[in-house]
């Protein structure tokens, strides 16, 4: 079976005709492109978006390592019952509210950690035990993340 290469000068056309064609040519692309038959009972519309994220992965690349670990570690969290939890990036500038005690606190994050009455912080764990005077997770403190189950 002869795979299909995908040029990034020809991507945006490939694209554009998926919609039209039929099930049995959504069949053969599929096989052309990952080299096994499709899934049973698979829609139109998934091995569409199947089919159009495979050749965009072909000119583009695929997954960086540390998301492929990521997802990895997430599937077997999920299979073995653990909770998972979404790692929080959070962009310079960010403006982060927490009201402790009846006063409102504004910590902002900037490139070198955070900003926080005019003092910088390493990290918000800092910022945490500044307002609260005890060890306290940053991230939990301020909402960034939940509570373990």
């Amino acid at each position: 079976m002869k795979r299909v290469t995908v040029s990034k000068g020809s991507l945006a056309g490939e694209l554009a005709r998926l919609p039209g064609l039929d099930r049995q040519e959504l069949f053969e692309l599929w096989r052309k492109l990952y080299g096994t038959e499709p899934p049973k009972k698979s829609s139109n519309q998934f091995m569409i978006r199947a089919i159009a994220y495979r050749m965009q992965e072909q000119v583009f690349g695929g997954l960086k390592p540390d998301t492929k670990r990521f997802l990895t570690k997430t599937a077997s969290d999920a299979a073995a019952g653990k909770q998972i939890s979404v790692p929080v990036t959070i962009k310079p500038g960010t403006k982060l509210l927490r009201e402790w005690h009846g006063t409102t606190y504004e910590a902002i994050i900037s490139e070198t950690g955070v900003m926080f009455q005019g003092k910088q912080y390493r990290s918000l764990s800092e910022v945490a035990r500044a307002i609260t005077g005890v060890r306290w997770s940053g991230p939990l403190f301020f909402g960034l993340k939940g509570k373990a189950a």
